[in-house]
């Protein structure tokens, strides 16, 4: 074999490769014909003849009729003549002939202006399509002239008419592998192909559920949403449409509300958050030639899931249709997550697109978790030891009447009764069962009460032992009743109301940069009833940082204090 031969070998795999190559997928599906009409000087006019089948459609040209005919319509019988005026002095008008086999919509275009053969009467489960060209009609004055397929040439020379026949295919699977196939910038192709179908209801595809509805004046209220096959009502999404949504200037606006209960046209593949993943509902909202955004009322969906556990964030999010339409990205923006329980979740957006959750498979790391649960571990340690010796130390003393003596026993057994339960809460929390919880809860309330109470005698034994000095400080028993008495009341109340203390449901942080803060945040239960969550990370830092620090320089300042002011203010307190 020559070179030259090797090279034009070359030549022409390149080129079968790049007439077989072209043209697939919706270009498939769709038929698109146009051409050059050739005509003389006569009145003219276009004649068509469509019926219910799949085999042949012929489109033919002559001196003055541009002729449509054929059997490839779901739906659609028509036949007419259509008027196109007299013939301009040109003698050629340009034109094309689509034929959408899901819409069953069939139109011409003739110099510019539309003529519609057969109107779209919804989604067709099968219908005629992949039309190809067959054998060519010959030459002729009058006809056809650079006719092309799907924009590929196929005669320049003036044909009288050409001819196409079809295979019957399931439409509705043709058209979702289509959309499968490039998730981002195809996937909206659903719901814009479900809103020029002029149905309103539901609409069922194999990849996707909709329903269509059309909002007039005052409409607001929940869309039910069709349930695939096998799938209970109760988990089916809800969707409400706030009045907000239909703009003020228009009577009424078309609604698509599309279900995907698969979600693998949006899947989130990230490999910096490989345990980050979108749950398999995702409901998509548009309105008919309309970009809603900023909403005075936000649209709510509700998802109904799986059982998330507690240590599992998850969040509302939407698809951030602004970037790179071939790539899915998924924004937090714009949308507020209201979690009615491990298997409920309420998005709340002022914006439309397609709404998901997104779920972190794997509880997020805290930060410095281990160094902090150390240091607590040895402050909580360290604190209970001291508050045993100063108790040793307190006891051993022979100053029976001096009431100092008690005021700082006081305060020692209540620090060390709060040392005592704050390391031993995390133990309790993690073994012990809601009445576990319930008992540590009203225990550790106490204690620091307790605490409190014992530092304000403290600082207010000191002021009767500087200005006062001449009277005779309160018994210990008014001390014992302040100091061990009193906190006991607000606790018994709270007990006495009930849904204060025991299990309760803590979310951390969703700012890693922040993770310690102490949030609130409302939900609310399915019975209408709201309830508070607390969101709380880094207590242990937050309290026992600057309490350990106040309780630790007022024992020590009292202790000082007191036994220097017994000694020398007060000489009938003074034991041997």
């Amino acid at each position: 074999m020559g070179p030259n031969q090797g090279f034009g070998g070359t030549l022409w795999m390149i080129f079968l490769f790049t007439i077989f190559a072209s043209g697939s997928g919706e270009n498939d599906r769709n038929f698109k014909m146009c051409g050059t009409w050739r005509h003389g000087n006569r009145k003219l006019n276009l004649a068509h003849d469509l019926k219910r089948g799949c085999s042949t459609i012929t489109i033919s040209a002559n001196e003055s009729s541009l002729s449509i005919h054929g059997q490839i319509t779901a739906q659609c019988q028509n036949s007419s003549v259509i008027e196109l005026g007299p013939s301009p002095e040109a003698r050629e008008r340009p034109f094309c002939v689509y034929w959408e086999p899901l819409l069953d919509h069939v139109w011409v275009e003739v110099n510019g202006k539309n003529h519609t053969l057969c109107w779209s009467s919804g989604l067709q489960g099968n219908c005629c399509t992949n039309l190809s060209h067959g054998s060519n009609k010959g030459t002729a004055t009058y006809g056809i002239l650079n006719a092309t397929q799907q924009d590929d040439i196929i005669s320049y020379q003036i044909q009288p008419a050409y001819g196409f026949f079809g295979n019957m295919i399931n439409c509705k699977n043709e058209f979702c592998n289509e959309a499968s196939q490039e998730s981002g910038d195809k996937v909206n192709m659903i719901e814009e192909t479900v809103m020029r179908s002029k149905v309103l209801g539901n609409v069922v595809l194999p990849c996707a559920l909709s329903t269509v509805v059309e909002m007039e004046e005052g409409f607001q209220g929940y869309i039910p949403l069709p349930a695939p096959r096998g799938v209970p009502p109760q988990m089916i999404p809800s969707v409400h449409l706030p009045s907000c949504l239909k703009p003020p200037e228009k009577k009424k606006v078309k609604v698509v509300c599309t279900y995907f209960k698969n979600s693998t046209l949006f899947q989130w593949s990230s490999k910096e958050d490989p345990v980050i993943r979108i749950l398999e509902d995702v409901v998509g909202i548009t309105v008919e030639n309309e970009i809603i955004t900023n909403l005075t009322e936000p649209i709510r969906i509700g998802f109904h899931h799986s059982v998330i556990p507690t240590s599992h964030s998850r969040k509302c999010v939407s698809w951030d249709t602004k970037k790179d339409p071939a790539e899915v990205t998924w924004k937090k923006e714009g949308c507020e997550t209201i979690q009615k329980g491990a298997e409920d979740t309420e998005c709340r957006c002022n914006h439309l697109t397609y709404f998901a959750i997104l779920v972190q498979l794997e509880p997020r790391p805290v930060r410095h978790l281990e160094a902090l649960t150390v240091i607590t571990s040895i402050g909580c340690a360290a604190s209970t030891l001291s508050c045993v010796v100063i108790m040793i130390f307190l006891n051993k003393q022979r100053r029976e009447m001096n009431p100092s003596t008690a005021v700082h026993r006081g305060l020692a057994m209540a620090l060390f009764l709060l040392s005592s339960l704050f390391f031993l809460t995390g133990i309790v929390a993690n073994v012990g069962g809601n009445k576990a919880c319930w008992v540590f809860g009203a225990a550790l309330h106490y204690a620091l009460l307790s605490s409190f109470s014992w530092m304000s005698i403290e600082g207010l034994h000191a002021f009767l032992l500087v200005y006062v000095v001449f009277r005779p400080s309160p018994s210990p028993y008014v001390w014992n009743l302040v100091g061990f008495g009193l906190p006991a009341v607000p606790v018994i109340v709270l007990l006495a109301i009930g849904k204060v203390y025991g299990l309760k449901e803590v979310v951390s942080s969703d700012d890693v940069n922040k993770p310690y803060l102490i949030e609130r945040s409302r939900t609310e239960t399915s019975g209408g009833r709201t309830r508070w969550r607390s969101s709380v990370s880094g207590v242990s830092a937050a309290y026992l940082g600057p309490h350990g620090a106040w309780n630790s320089w007022t024992l020590d300042s009292s202790l000082s204090s007191s036994s220097s002011f017994s000694a020398s203010s007060t000489p009938y307190r003074v034991s041997s």
